[in-house]
């Protein structure tokens, strides 16, 4: 049992997706998949997606060029024609009904091809920093495979469970939306034994419409999920308890509650050196040391320990793997300065929900009579929430008691106004047009010791404020 890259052939493959072979021989080896014509490796097939801005249907020649062993492509592409034959089989074609559909339908395929345990984890903050803690938990009971970066949607989920080989002991799928449906196709691919919800908040309601839509996505993943397996809630999450209660699962419980089955108490805040907690589960206790700042890691690391112990992980390994977690680039990331500065990166993506939970560490790593500094940009798909959103948004800053705010995006104006309204003095706001512009606001505010927060949705690419903070000590 077990599908392997180089020894599965292009009738496999074809069979699998109850596709069409054009062309090549049935007994083709294939070494790999891509979806990027760029990129593709001698003896991958290259699977042509079209998405809003390209359609790998035109760079099909150019994958061939490259190397590729074949294609995958929709049925009636005219573009077959330019697609020279060959007698001997060099390539292989193979056409489906629609080329989206038929990479989920392969991966899905493919895992059943693999006796790995599978976890998904899904949510509305935390999902990527939950599923990293997974991830090292399990690692130590077996080689574990997890979705790189981003790669958490209809494309990037099935990419990553393609790299599941005979030696996975274990898969953590982070999955990710900002529509209905998503969440569900997601599962069926995955078939996880475990599937963790983290919380529900206020990310994609562009494309749900409100909070409730928010939570009735996130719940498909126990709507898919197999009868067999475990389901992992956030048990301090009301709006998530009751959204799933309709489905009627037995749930595995986390949080802070009495009630919930595993539970974090004596919470001890340890400023930039972490926190240190207890860790609750069946009349068992044990102290955690997370080397990360901030209450919301705390909620992470108990729904990673859930799974861990729904797997019936030892439990040193779930300790230890919590233990062994560093933090992660954008994510809450701690950057140390010159002058006893610390510059946190949550640069990698921001709604109003993970923002509060930021704003609210932040205080945290400051001792008092220490500066906070916050700069913040546009959160991105929010509809008809967002400008509210943005105006909340400064507000939380001046309630953080931070002595400086600089914005930026098309919603600045409205985060500095909020921060106003609130009672933020004005001279201590800044609305900023260039990332530049931002880095030399902060630079002008700083002072030893200061704390500063960067954070803004993906699309702001805030990172490089980061980046130019940290040049000048240069």
């Amino acid at each position: 049992m077990g599908a392997v890259w180089g020894k599965i052939t292009a009738g496999e493959i074809a069979k699998a997706l109850d596709g069409d072979l054009l062309q090549g021989r049935p007994e083709m080896r294939i070494r790999g998949i891509s979806t990027d014509s760029r990129e593709i490796k001698p003896g991958e097939i290259f699977w042509a997606l079209k998405g809003e801005r390209f359609d790998g249907h035109d760079f099909v020649s150019k994958a061939l060029r490259k190397g590729a062993s074949g294609l995958v492509i929709r049925k009636g592409f005219h573009g077959i024609d330019a697609v020279p034959t060959n007698s001997q089989g060099t390539w292989a074609v193979i056409a489906v009904e629609d080329t989206l559909t038929a990479l989920g339908r392969l991966a899905a395929w493919w895992r059943r091809q693999h006796r790995a345990r599978v976890v998904a984890i899904t949510g509305s903050v935390g999902k990527t920093t939950t599923k990293e803690m997974t991830a090292m938990i399990l690692d130590l009971s077996g080689m574990t495979l997890k979705n790189r970066g981003n790669l958490n949607n209809l494309i990037g989920l099935p990419l990553t469970l393609l790299r599941l080989d005979t030696g996975h002991v274990n898969a953590v799928l982070e999955m990710g939306m900002n529509r209905p449906g998503e969440i569900a196709r997601l599962t069926e691919i995955a078939d996880p034994q475990v599937g963790l919800v983290t919380n529900v908040g206020r990310a994609h309601l562009e494309g749900v419409g409100d909070i409730e839509g928010v939570a009735r996505a996130k719940t498909e993943l126990i709507e898919r999920i197999s009868p067999e397996a475990r389901v992992v809630l956030n048990g301090d999450d009301s709006r998530l308890t009751k959204a799933a209660s309709r489905f009627q699962r037995e749930v595995v419980t986390f949080g802070f509650g009495e009630k919930n089955d595993v539970r974090g108490s004596k919470i001890k805040k340890l400023g930039r050196e972490g926190t240190l907690f207890e860790l609750h589960y069946q009349g068992r206790s044990c102290p955690v040391r997370l080397k990360v700042p901030g209450l919301q890691n705390v909620s992470n690391a108990l729904g990673a320990a859930s799974v861990g112990f729904c797997l019936d992980e030892p439990n040193e390994n779930i300790v230890q793997g919590l233990e062994r977690f560093e933090g992660l680039k954008g994510r809450f990331m701690l950057i140390r300065l010159p002058g006893d500065i610390l510059l946190v990166d949550d640069t990698y993506n921001a709604n109003p929900s993970s923002l509060k939970a930021a704003l609210e560490s932040v205080k945290d790593l400051s001792p008092e009579g220490q500066a906070i500094i916050v700069g913040l940009g546009d959160m991105k798909e929010l509809g008809q929430e967002a400008i509210s959103a943005h105006q909340t948004a400064g507000r939380m800053v001046a309630e953080t008691g931070a002595s400086y705010f600089a914005a930026m995006g098309e919603h600045a104006r409205l985060m500095v106004d909020g921060a106003i309204r609130a009672g933020m003095p004005r001279k201590q706001t800044e609305e900023v047009f260039t990332h530049e512009e931002m880095v030399e606001a902060i630079r002008r505010a700083m002072k030893p010791g200061a704390v500063i927060l960067l954070k803004a949705s993906r699309e702001m690419a805030l990172e490089r404020v980061v980046d130019g903070l940290k040049a000048l000590d240069r």
